[in-house]
């Protein structure tokens, strides 16, 4: 595959933020680890070193939000603080994204990655136009989405091609994924009180959140095929 570096909708970053490359590669490093170790506050510590499992894996594709909560949930972790942890992780990556695409490009796995998403990224924008007409509300709603790279790793990409900045790709990325971290977070604590009260309910409390994704993905296929009419 050839491999282009063709970054024309991107910022100069260095200019604006931190030059040092190794204080840039450390700080959102400092911030996650500082984070797990916090943890320790709030839980007792094999919980902590199970939440801190539950970290590594949710960096492992394909796991995304609505398979990392619900078994997080599972294994004795609040739902509340499996939001937080979750929302802070895609925070914390769209961080460490901004500070160095450069580097990034060199990360085994990640690299061609972005490479792949850059080399379609001008046919990504034009096929789902409404989002660079909706600004940050429409990157928010593309980070809400359940689906691979509309996380902290692909939604800063796409919003460099939308022209944000990168305080406001930060604060699209932080509301789009509390938001669908809450509504896992919640669903599945519902579905698992409701497991051990009532069987059917659960089932239809399942059915219900199920609907509410393949609905969402529907609309947000049949938006983007009327822009392209």
């Amino acid at each position: 595959m050839e491999e282009s570096r063709d970054l024309e909708w991107f910022p100069q970053i260095r200019k604006f933020y931190l030059r040092n490359a190794v204080i840039r590669l450390l700080l959102p490093l400092i911030l996650i680890v500082s984070y797990f170790l916090g943890s320790y506050l709030i839980l007792p510590s094999e919980r902590a070193l199970i939440l801190g499992g539950l970290m590594i894996a949710y960096y492992i594709p394909p796991t995304g939000k609505e398979s990392i909560i619900p078994v997080g949930i599972i294994l004795g972790i609040p739902w509340w603080l499996m939001a937080i942890t979750v929302v802070v992780q895609d925070v914390i990556t769209c961080l460490f994204m901004i500070l160095n695409l450069d580097i990034a490009f060199h990360i085994p796995y990640l690299g061609p990655w972005i490479y792949r998403f850059l080399a379609k990224g001008k046919e990504y924008i034009a096929k789902w136009p409404w989002l660079s007409r909706w600004k940050m509300w429409g990157l928010a709603f593309f980070v809400l989405l359940p689906f691979q790279g509309t996380g902290g790793t692909g939604a800063p990409l796409v919003g460099w091609m939308m022209g944000l900045t990168p305080g406001r790709i930060l604060f699209a990325v932080g509301l789009g994924a509390s938001l669908e971290a809450l509504f896992f977070a919640l669903g599945s604590e519902l579905v698992w009180v409701l497991v051990f009260s009532n069987f059917t309910l659960a089932l239809v409390a399942l059915a219900i959140l199920l609907f509410v994704v393949f609905l969402a993905y529907y609309l947000f296929q049949f938006r983007s095929g009327r822009e392209r009419l």
